[in-house]
This record gives C-alpha cells, structure tokens and sequence, in this order.
C-alpha cells in the first residue's frame, strides 16, 4: 500500500505573505515539499510569513522547472512508486471544478502565479487541471488552503482519528463544548 502524498508547486511568487501562508497550510495538511520557481520570492524571502516554521520541517525548494521538481515517490517498501499526478490549478476553461475532482492519492498540485496564469507548456505536462468556480480570482494562499482542504475533506472520516483536536489546537484555546 503506497503512502499518499502531496506536493505543491508556485509558479514565480511574488509575495512573501502568501508563501508565509502557503508554507503554513502545507504543515497543517501534511504536505511533503513545496517547490517554487522564478525569481521573485527569493528577493523578498527574508519578508516572508512562515508563522508556524513549516519550514523546519517541509523542504521549500526552488527549481527551474516545476514540471519536473525532484518528487520523492515513496511506497511501504521505500522503492520508487509510479503514479504521483500533476493537477494545475488554473482558472481557465474547460478545467474540472474542485467539487468533481477526485484527488489523486499521489499528487503535485501546480498553482500559477498571484498576478498571471500558468503557461502553456505547464498545462500540458499535467495530468489534471482543476478550476475553483468562484467569481474573480483567489488569492494564491487561500488557493492553496482551499484545494488542501478539499482533499483532506474528500480522504474520508478517518482523517479525524488522525488528527484529535486536543493535540492541533493553539496552546491557549482550552475551550469545550
């Protein structure tokens, strides 16, 4: 049985805040590594707004070629496995709505960047391009908390097993219901 993963790609980040941001959703949804292509984010990485630290335990990675980031497969027995899936996330048409995507259980979610689309050649090297209908464009951050959610939500119930509410929450909400 293969382990499910989950990768994320920025296409050029711009803005500190969102990878702050989108570094913080990675470790609350167990993603594996964030890759980031581009030049943008390195000049303002010093501003970014990595709350959490996830990058003490998730690799942010630059590469020149997000397409072909170096994802690890993993499988039980630790030998390569095939099937990890690349799905653009892209507001273009003909895209499939969040809401009817089945998420792969190996996946590398590509996101374009804040203040364009994803290239061409980009959409081509995926196996899915997925579309979440809202009215204008999301930011990248909630973009990424969004499709992250959405698949933890669509892994089933069991997930709440794995993740008790007394062990995730902030150090000072000691509330009950």
């Amino acid at each position: 049985m293969q382990k499910t993963s989950a990768y994320i790609g920025l296409v050029n980040p711009k803005s500190p805040t969102n990878v702050g941001m989108v570094m913080r959703a990675a470790g609350c949804f167990e993603v594996d590594a964030v890759f980031y292509s581009g030049t943008r984010f390195e000049r303002a990485r010093k501003f970014a707004t990595d709350t959490k630290n996830a990058q003490s335990k998730i690799p942010l990675t630059h590469v020149d070629n997000l397409p072909e980031a170096p994802i690890h497969r993993v499988s039980t027995d630790n030998e390569p496995a095939n099937g990890i899936k690349r799905v653009a996330i892209e507001l273009i048409e003909g895209a499939t709505p969040l809401m009817d995507f089945v998420h792969p259980e190996q996946a590398y979610y590509i996101f374009g960047p804040e203040d364009g689309s994803l290239k061409k050649e980009i959409l081509d090297a995926c196996d899915h391009v997925v579309y979440i209908p809202t009215i204008g464009c999301m930011n990248l951050a909630a973009t990424v908390h969004v499709v992250l959610y959405d698949r933890m939500s669509k892994a089933g119930r069991d997930v709440i097993d794995q993740r008790p509410i007394s062990e995730n929450r902030d150090v000072n909400n000691k509330i009950r219901i």
